[in-house]
């Protein structure tokens, strides 16, 4: 018999109300309180503060506070990713990002879901989609990623986007819902500031 952590990490429906699950939130959240509560001077300590709280990581992961996820060792990040102020991650299911991804203020990152039907939703079951972002996306500030989603890569999500489907590689995607409003060319991907 499955495990509510193994049913919650497998996309089944779960309980998350299972000790197991509330304790790991719990030494997230905490983990996370002197994270955001950390300042600028505080860099060794964010960094390490980071290593316990985010699964596999490269070189240089840099979140600016205040940011917030579920677990956070259902998160992993390439190098070089970077968050800016006010993001969350609801990793209950895996959230996987590539290399070089920026992240603008206030992305939110969903995996968790609900059961469509209200009899079962009012059960208090839940369940999860997992999330993969890949390598050298930006993610305009305010965008949302639902729950299953795929973001190719070099693509560009544009600022308040939401986003209920994959993103396929090398394209602008915007709007709510979103949509591909152009493929990027060769010049605008190796375009430099």
């Amino acid at each position: 018999m499955k495990t509510e952590k193994e049913k919650m990490l497998a996309g089944e429906l779960y309980n998350a109300t299972d000790p197991q699950l509330v304790a790991e939130r719990r030494r997230c959240r905490l983990l996370l309180k002197q994270f955001n509560d950390s300042t600028d001077e505080q860099v060794a300590l964010r960094r390490d503060l980071l290593r316990q709280l985010i699964g596999p990581q490269g070189a240089g992961l840099w979140i600016e506070p205040p940011f917030y996820c579920d677990y956070g060792s259902n998160i992993s990040v390439g190098d070089g990713v970077y968050f800016n102020f006010d993001c969350v991650i609801l990793d209950v299911a895996a959230v996987t990002i590539g290399d070089d991804v920026l992240c603008g203020p206030k992305v939110q990152i969903y995996t968790a879901t609900h059961p469509m039907a209200w009899a079962e939703r009012a059960s208090g079951l839940e369940f999860a989609k997992p999330i993969a972002i890949g390598s050298h996306v930006w993610i305009g500030g305010g965008a949302i990623l639902c729950p299953g989603v795929t973001v190719g890569d070099r693509s560009v999500i544009g600022a308040g986007s939401v986003v209920t489907r994959d993103v396929p590689p090398d394209v602008f995607f915007a709007g709510n819902p979103g949509r591909v409003i152009h493929s990027l060319d060769a010049a605008e991907r190796l375009q430099r500031p």
